[in-house]
């Protein structure tokens, strides 16, 4: 993993800590242009808007099929502070974003949640086998920090 992929990586956990900051659950983003430059960041905004759909990678899909040419997004990376869900995903795919990169795991964010929390039990990776086009996906990607933003959230 490349020093400016980390940071971007780091730069979507720390939008995880701000949602959670926020209000929200702590989930962040990072949409980042084949040159390396940063076009758009998302937060969720689950609590605070009232949105069951207002996941950070959907909120950041959103705008960024609003602002950019399918072209431009088709040579995107998605960073994302934890693996995106099954929806989220979906976003990604139907946005023709074909990089996806994250630091914690859906199966370790599924270990710290509370019994009564609904998880839907499907990695991105499964998601994105069933696409048309191909999805590369990279990671989980070790990072403390990634999990750190969990801790005591979901308890």
């Amino acid at each position: 993993m490349r020093t400016e992929e980390l940071r971007h990586l780091r730069q979507s956990i720390d939008l995880a800590r701000k949602a959670r900051d926020g209000g929200n659950h702590p989930f962040g983003a990072v949409l980042v242009d084949g040159s390396g430059r940063v076009l758009l960041e998302g937060v969720n905004t689950v609590v605070t808007e009232r949105d069951c759909t207002g996941h950070a990678e959907s909120n950041l899909m959103r705008e960024a099929t609003r602002r950019y040419a399918p072209e431009q997004l088709a040579g995107s990376t998605l960073y994302a502070s934890t693996e995106p869900c099954a929806m989220c995903a979906g976003a990604i795919f139907w946005g023709g974003v074909r990089r996806v990169v994250f630091a914690f795991s859906s199966e370790e964010l599924g270990q710290l949640n509370r019994p009564s929390e609904p998880i839907l039990r499907l990695s991105c990776r499964e998601v994105f086998a069933r696409g048309s086009a191909p999805t590369e996906v990279v990671g989980p990607v070790e990072l403390p920090e990634a999990r750190a933003v969990h801790e005591g959230f979901w308890t």
